[in-house]
Order: structure tokens, then C-alpha cells, then sequence
């Protein structure tokens, strides 16, 4: 294990962190908040603590796997943690855990909330609270990729397949730095011309800067305490196209941008990903339409379209209250929990291409079943998948399914009904925001224990780093010297 260079990489995310929080800071000044000492505290004891950390590069600057996955997993915990500081020592969320749970769920761009009135917020905490959102988004050690100079062929690599969501990283271009600064530059130009948009829309400047923050992460925090139902309805669509667009592969922009859009247009995750929304939206547009929710099919449409685009890139903004809404649409939206965006976008779940292996995977158990002599290959993207990549999909499924299943029953001590647990789990686990009955889209987490919180803290690191570096993080071989 290579500590120095641990505790290196640690030093340099308080150091950036602390660097990213002066904006917040800043906002404070604009609006004469007293709220800014919390943010300058904060600001101050990153530094202190960070920079000497950094004053002097390792030797070794070799980093492997195991290396990757740990400080993957400790910058997120310590990140978060200091994150949570300015929120604690300004007494806006006077407990400590929830003050880390609001963090925690900012950057893994959850979108889940303690808060009951967020509209009570002072600007500055606000604006950090959704720009925790756009930081975590792409992934703060994506962006450490673009400067840390390194030694050893993988190491970058390491890193950004320890912190990017999907099955797999691969990179664009040759140089793994090139290809974090290009995802962080077309991350940028989104964000950007999201933000244009809204402003050309009439929103203001602050509310869509923390809207583009919200939607480019796919997080969902709301500034208003009705999230995003008080919004005109051309401004909800603005959000609806990009929370989907954010959604999609950063790789199909990526060829986009190098002029080969034939071979974009060919992406399958992406085809499945817009016929998934198509379909999902069709189907609850009309169910709620025939119930009387709305008075008109467009209206319907819109609302479907917001709320399923919201769920299945997991931002978790809402325009209405689904928890109302009949039985299939419900079910069509947990569905959508747990299936999720794109691999390589902002999107959490577990991901359309991870559904498209274990679908084609079941198919070919099925096949083999009749015809147990027949050779037959799991396909994707056009290209067949060896055997290592299929089975750790099936593994990163059994493992899903055994935490999601700890953490609905440790929850489950603060005795609330299953609905609420259940989807109280997969928002987090999933890295949605709301879920249903007593956390459903007008509710918030404050319900649950502390014990519970931190339970569902857990759920949200796990569910943003996929799992298995969390993981690590529990196992006694993980820390030996090798």
C-alpha cells in the first residue's frame, strides 16, 4: 500500500476543495450573509490541513488498483465530511450527521435532503450545497487527473475506473490526462449552454446557476421548497431535455465532437437508454391522463416526461407529486430507480448498459439450456464481451442485491412502513433523491435515525463509486504491506 502517496492525493483534494468553496464564499459577501465565516472557517482548515500534506511529492508515485479504490473512497469520506462543515458551523443544519448526509448526497449527486424549508437557506450555503452537485458530477478525481503528474502506466487509469460510474472506463484519447480534461471540457460546454438557455428563459441568475449545477450532475437538489413545480413550464422542458442529455454516454459526444456521427448514432446504450425514456413516458402520459390527473394529453406528456427524465438519470427534481399517482406509473418510476443512466455520464443506477448484459446474459443461459452443445456469445456494442467482463457484471449484481437488502433491513429498526424503506434504499443506493410514501418527491430523510442515516450514507458513496471501493475499504487485506 502505498501510504505516502494516500495521504498526497488527500492533501491535494483539500486543497482543491478549498479552492472550490471560495465561489460560495463570495456569494456570501454579495448578499451580506453572516453565514460567510462558516464558509471562510471551512476554507481555512482544508488549507491547514491539505497543504502541508502536499509540500513535498512521494518517491513512489506508483499507484495500483487497491491503491486506486482506497483513495477513491477516502477523498469521497473526507471530501464530504469538510463539505460538511460550513453547513454544521453555521448552525443552518445544527446536526452534524445531517449535515454530513446533505453533503454526502450533494456530491454523489444524490439529491436527497434533511431539509424542510431549503428556501431558508442563506444564499452562499445554497449555492455550495447545489455546487457540491456539479463537483461531484464528473468527479473531483477526474479533475485531479488533469494536473497530478504520475509514474506508471495504470495509474491514472486506477483512479478513474475507481471513481467513473459504469461496467467500464476506457479512455478517449491516448493519454488518460487528455481524456479527463476532455470530459471535464465537454462537461463545461453542457453546463454552459445549459445555463444560457435558462437564462434567455427569464429564470434568475442565481436559481440557474444552482439549476444547471443540479440538472449537469444529475443531482436535484431544489432551491425552492416545492423543487421545481413553481417553475414555468418552458423552463421545466429546458431541464427535462438536459437531465436526459446528461444522461447519455460522454462518449457519444465525444465522437460527436471529433465529427463522427454515424458512429455516435450508432451507440446501442444510448438507443436503449431513449427508447427506455420513450417508452416509460408513453405509457405513464397515458395512465395519467385517463385518470384525470391532468386535464390534457400535452400537459400529461410534460409532466411524464419531466418525472421519468428525472428518475432514470437519477437528478431527482420533481414538478408533481408521483407518490399520487396510480399504481403502474409508481412502478414504471422504482423501475427506473434502479435501472438508470448511461454508463459514462452523470447518472447514477445501475446502469442501462449493465441491464443489456445481464438481459443478453439471461438469454444465452436460456439458450444454452436447449442447446447445451451451442457456442453463443454475449454481444455489445457489436463487439462479444469475454467471459471476465460478463461475470463481473452478474457479480456486481449479486453484490447489489445483498447491500441493498442489508440496508433495507438495518433501516428498518426506526419501524417505518416497507414502501418507505424500500424506496428510501434505492433513492439512495441509486443516487436518485426521492422515493415514495414518507420520502416520497414532498417529504425529506429527516425522518430516520441517525443510525439509519448513516446507513443510507453509506448506500450513497457505495451506489456513486460502484460499490466495490467501499467496499475495500472493510477488508483487513486491503491495509497490508505486500
Amino acid at each position: 500500500m502505498n501510504y505516502p502517496m494516500i495521504t498526497y492525493i488527500v492533501g491535494c483534494i483539500l486543497s482543491v476543495e478549498a479552492a472550490l468553496m471560495a465561489p460560495s464564499a463570495v456569494v456570501s459577501l454579495i448578499y451580506k450573509e453572516q453565514s460567510g465565516w462558516a464558509l471562510a472557517a471551512t476554507i481555512l482548515i482544508c488549507l491547514l490541513i491539505g497543504l502541508p500534506l502536499i509540500r513535498k511529492q512521494p518517491e513512489n508515485r506508483v499507484l495500483y488498483a487497491r491503491e486506486g479504490a482506497v483513495i477513491v473512497s477516502l477523498s469521497w469520506i473526507v471530501m464530504s465530511f469538510m463539505g460538511a462543515l460550513p453547513f454544521y458551523f453555521s448552525r443552518e443544519i445544527p446536526s452534524l450527521v445531517d449535515a454530513f448526509f446533505e453533503t454526502v448526497s450533494g456530491f454523489t449527486t444524490t439529491g436527497a435532503s434533511i431539509l424542510s424549508n431549503p428556501e431558508g437557506m442563506s444564499k452562499g450555503l445554497m449555492f455550495w450545497r447545489c455546487f457540491t452537485h456539479w463537483i461531484g458530477g464528473m468527479g473531483v478525481l477526474v479533475f485531479l487527473l488533469c494536473l497530478l503528474p504520475m509514474t506508471g502506466g495504470g495509474s491514472h487509469m486506477n483512479l478513474m475506473k475507481a471513481e467513473s460510474p459504469g461496467p467500464s472506463v476506457g479512455k478517449l484519447v491516448p493519454k488518460v490526462q487528455s481524456t479527463a480534461k476532455l470530459l471535464y471540457g465537454l462537461y463545461f460546454i453542457l453546463s454552459l449552454l445549459m445555463l444560457i438557455l435558462l437564462l434567455l428563459g427569464g429564470m434568475p441568475l442565481f436559481d440557474s446557476l444552482c439549476t444547471t449545477f443540479g440538472t449537469a450532475g444529475t443531482g436535484g437538489f431544489g432551491i425552492k421548497n416545492d423543487s421545481f413545480t413553481s417553475y414555468a413550464p418552458h423552463l421545466q422542458t429546458i431541464v427535462t431535455i438536459f437531465m436526459i442529455l446528461f444522461g447519455i454516454n460522454f462518449n457519444v459526444y465525444f465522437l460527436l465532437y471529433m465529427k463522427k456521427p454515424k458512429d455516435a448514432f450508432k451507440c446501442e446504450e444510448a438507443r436503449w437508454y431513449l427508447g427506455i425514456i420513450a417508452a416509460a413516458t408513453l405509457i405513464i402520459t397515458g395512465f395519467i391522463w385517463k385518470y384525470g390527473f391532468y386535464s390534457s394529453i400535452p400537459e400529461s406528456f410534460h409532466q411524464a416526461a419531466f418525472q421519468v427524465g428525472s428518475i432514470i438519470t437519477t437528478t431527482g427534481f420533481a414538478t408533481a407529486d408521483f407518490n399520487l399517482w396510480p399504481a403502474i406509473p409508481k412502478t414504471i418510476l422504482v423501475l427506473l430507480m434502479f435501472c438508470g443512466a448511461c454508463a459514462g455520464s452523470t447518472g447514477g443506477g445501475m446502469k442501462v448498459s449493465r441491464i443489456m448484459i445481464l438481459f443478453r446474459t439471461m438469454l444465452r443461459e436460456f439458450t444454452w439450456s436447449r442447446r447445451p452443445n451451442q457456442v453463443k456469445r454475449v454481444y455489445f456494442e457489436g463487439r462479444p464481451l469475454d467471459n471476465e467482463l460478463v461475470r463481473s457484471v452478474t457479480t456486481f449484481l449479486a453484490t447489489y442485491v445483498f447491500i441493498f437488502a442489508g440496508s433495507v433491513f438495518l433501516i428498518s429498526i426506526d419501524n417505518f412502513d416497507m414502501t418507505t424503506n424500500f424506496t428510501a434504499v434505492a433513492a439512495t443506493i441509486n443516487n436518485i433523491g426521492p422515493g415514495l410514501e414518507l420520502v416520497g418527491p414532498t417529504q425529506n430523510f429527516s425522518i430516520y435515525s441517525d443510525f439509519s442515516k448513516i446507513i443510507l450514507i453509506f448506500d450513497m458513496l457505495a451506489g456513486r463509486l460502484e460499490l466495490y471501493p467501499m467496499l475495500l475499504l472493510f477488508c483487513r487485506d486491503t491495509w497490508r504491506k505486500f
